[in-house]
């Protein structure tokens, strides 16, 4: 690239900063005499580049290219960028000061492209730019990553002769690090006779950037002399490039003999301690930042509600948003703006991540009201939101939201909404969020397939994931564990021992936990429990607690008593307080009428301060959400439903429904046992349903715990006596139920 420019004296950089008719009290004070200039303090800072501009217009001072720098320096600072452009624009002439003023406040604002198209005008008018202009420009080569030009500048400058300052060399050394010219970096970094702790620094993030953090550390370790940026910028880095533990170790050693932190140190100390989940060590850093008064910054206050949200404690992070500046009618400014957004991201974030969904939506309906502006991981939590909640009205009305505000449907956000209208019951919805996407990729890929298998329909789960790898899209560890756990979900052993060997032995991944499961899931489904006990010893996971409670799901729907026994030993020593192994091997003891085993695990349960979990069912009707629980009588039509249900259970009874008072967990008489099944929570709001909604319209249910065998056979009856199609949610897959049959084939999740 040829750059050409009039060979003319050259200019200091402190000539822009500092114009030469400011450079001495007198000249000042003669200035503003001979112009009629107040000072600058007695006009307001917005309206004193529009005043001076005006009153220089109107005694001609204008005319002097002094003057119109100094007013153009004054819309710049501003951030009045169009007057200045404008005022430069109309200048009959211009100097090195005028081209720099405009153009550092352009590199200022992030206006690159506009940065180098004046530097390139600047050329071609053959004014000579000084160190500033060059620093300004090159920044912005640097944020476009425009290596021709950053290098073509390079060049210019030496084949002109330059003297080049530590700044300025800086500059260059950023430019050939964020164009990812490593090797051009580091022969530029050897040459440099001067380095400062900004250069050290600028190459310290360069080896960060590639992982190379044992390059990175040796630099650190050279350094002559390490500032504050020195220690936060190795810190950070250790800590992006999952060195966590160490980042650690250096931040005590920070501590101990590095300089004193700045805001920057608190808030990487604030987002190590939420990537460890180390609450006390983020409770120590908020008491320094108290200490130091400087709670009410707006980074380091995102950065403590980021903290507490990830160590678990919303409590905490709500009072902190809470001292979040209030709103009135006085602007904002753009580091006030983006850091009040990041909050109430973080807010809305932390609840969801802390299982919170109603805090979560009802945050984000503050977040629209207030008129905040909504930014994109803010979307992808809010719609995660809606997908565990499971209510497809809601989910729709955020969809639309989304839509209306202006988000694109990316892969990301695409696989979001997959996710979210499978949960919600409804596969058509998916699927015409995968068809309109354009750039298919591995997520979506596995989000869809995952979908498919979530609603029973396996064998198309299994098309999908062949037709995927037709497509030539690689599948990943999620995907596998989806097709794995489709296969089993639809009691196809052999298609997913094929997947099995096909992860390790042509994609070379190596199985988890979750893929363990899968297959013992698909063995106990089959009846092959001598083949589990082998799987286990051959793969070496008797380590995984949650191979044996599938193993011993799999005991109990083969009625297999002795060896679930055998197994709930083994699970029990890896998991003594988790309530669903005591829950799985009472229900087989009850199922077998081994009624004092039961209450024995029952006892053991108490003793252990170990609580089942409750069911609960829900369904909403008209914008309201219906909770009930088994024997619920607390809703205002609980009569009217348990009168319905009632009746309904008889009719159900003359077309072959019989309740299966196997599935009581007490030593009851039969009459008893069927007054305890009928109430079951799921029955509760089904009852509502049909009494709130007309014919045809399908019955939508969400449940936390998994359908009991009794109430999936009530399911299906009702479907098939009142025509109606009903969709229930349970802990792990969708039901959907019509015409007597159901989606799952009869077969569901074991756990």
């Amino acid at each position: 690239m040829r750059w050409t420019c009039l060979n003319t004296k050259y200019i200091s950089s402190s000539s822009v900063l500092k114009p030469t008719y400011v450079t001495n009290t007198n000249n000042h004070f003669e200035f503003q005499r001979r112009y009629q200039f107040r000072a600058v303090g007695d006009l307001p800072n917005e309206s004193l580049p529009d005043t001076l501009h005006a009153k220089s217009v109107k005694n001609g001072s204008l005319d002097n290219l002094d003057v119109r720098n100094y007013v153009t320096s004054l819309y710049v600072k501003s951030n009045k960028l169009d007057y200045a452009h404008k005022l430069f624009g109309e200048s009959p002439d211009r100097d090195v000061r005028s081209w720099t003023i405009l153009i550092s406040g352009f590199a200022r604002i992030g206006y690159c492209r506009m940065v180098l198209e004046l530097f390139k005008q600047m050329q071609i008018e053959r004014v000579f730019p000084n160190q500033f202009t060059l620093s300004s420009v090159l920044k912005s080569c640097s944020s476009l990553s425009d290596f021709r030009m950053g290098k073509g500048i390079h060049g210019w400058i030496l084949s002109n002769g330059i003297d080049l300052d530590v700044v300025l060399e800086n500059s260059i050394l950023d430019v050939y690090v964020k164009c990812g010219a490593l090797d051009y970096a580091e022969k530029f970094f050897e040459t440099m006779k001067e380095r400062d702790t900004v250069t050290w620094n600028v190459m310290m993030g360069a080896y960060m950037h590639i992982g190379d953090m044992e390059k990175a550390l040796d630099l650190f370790r050279r350094l002559p002399f390490k500032d504050v940026a020195s220690w936060n910028t190795i810190i950070y880095g250790l800590m992006r490039n999952g060195h966590a533990t160490y980042a650690l170790e250096l931040l005590s050693e920070m501590v101990e003999i590095g300089p004193p932190f700045d805001k920057v140190t608190f808030s990487v100390a604030l987002v190590l301690a939420s990537s460890l989940y180390v609450l006390e060590l983020g409770r120590q850093i908020h008491g320094r930042v108290l200490r130091f008064g400087i709670q009410n910054d707006g980074f380091l206050r995102t950065s403590l509600i980021d903290m507490y949200s990830k160590c678990g404690k919303m409590e905490k992070a709500l009072l902190i948003f809470k001292t979040l500046p209030l709103r009135t009618n006085s602007k904002f400014t753009c580091h006030e703006t983006k850091t009040e957004v990041v909050s109430w991201s973080s807010m809305v974030s932390g609840y969801v991540r802390n299982g919170e969904y109603e805090y979560a939506l009802l945050t984000f309906c503050s977040m629209v009201r207030e008129q905040i502006m909504v930014d994109r991981f803010s979307v992808t939590s809010i719609v995660s939101a809606c997908a565990n909640v499971g209510i497809l009205l809601l989910g729709q009305h955020i969809h639309a939201h989304i839509q209306k505000i202006g988000y694109k449907t990316d892969v990301h956000l695409g696989s979001s909404y997959i996710d979210m209208y499978a949960k919600c019951g409804s596969l058509n919805d998916a699927w015409r969020i995968f068809k309109q996407t354009v750039d298919l990729n591995v997520v979506l890929w596995t989000s869809t397939i995952s979908a498919c298998a979530l609603h029973g329909q396996g064998k198309e789960a299994v098309r999908l994931f062949e037709l995927m790898i037709q497509e030539g899209i690689k599948p990943n560890e999620v995907s596998f564990v989806v097709v794995l756990n489709a296969c089993s979900h639809a009691g196809l052993l052999e298609e997913g021992c094929k997947y099995f060997s096909l992860m390790k032995e042509v994609y070379g991944i190596k199985p988890g936990a979750e893929h363990f499961t899968c297959m013992v899931d698909l063995y106990g489904r089959a009846g092959r429990l001598d083949e589990i006990k082998e799987f286990i010893h051959k793969n070496g996971i008797s380590q995984l607690s949650s191979v044996w409670k599938s193993f011993l799901s799999s005991c109990r729907l083969h009625k297999n008593f002795e060896l679930g026994k055998w197994v709930s030993e083994r699970l029990l020593k890896l998991e003594p307080f988790d309530e669903g192994s005591y829950v799985l091997l009472s229900n087989m003891c009850a199922a077998n009428h081994r009624w004092e085993e039961a209450a024995g695990m029952r006892r053991l349960m108490q003793q252990r301060g170990i609580n089942k979990v409750a069911g609960q069912s829900w369904i909403q009707q008209k914008n309201q959400v219906h909770s009930f629980v088994v024997g619920d009588r607390s809703h205002p039509h609980s009569t009217e439903i348990y009168s319905y249900l009632d009746e309904l259970i008889g009719r159900l009874k003359e077309i072959g429904y019989s309740l299966d008072v196997k599935m009581v967990m007490q030593d009851v008489e039969e009459e008893q046992g069927e007054v305890l099944l009928g109430y079951h929570s799921e029955k509760l709001a089904i009852a509502y349903g049909i009494m709130s909604t007309t014919s045809g319209i399908p019955i939508r249910i969400m449940k936390n715990l998994r359908v009991c065998t009794d109430c999936h056979n009530f399911i299906k009856y009702t479907s098939q006596l009142l025509d109606r199609e009903i969709i229930v949610r349970d802990l792990h897959r969708f039901h959907h139920f019509k015409h007597g049959l159901c989606s799952c084939g009869d077969f569901w999740s074991l756990l």
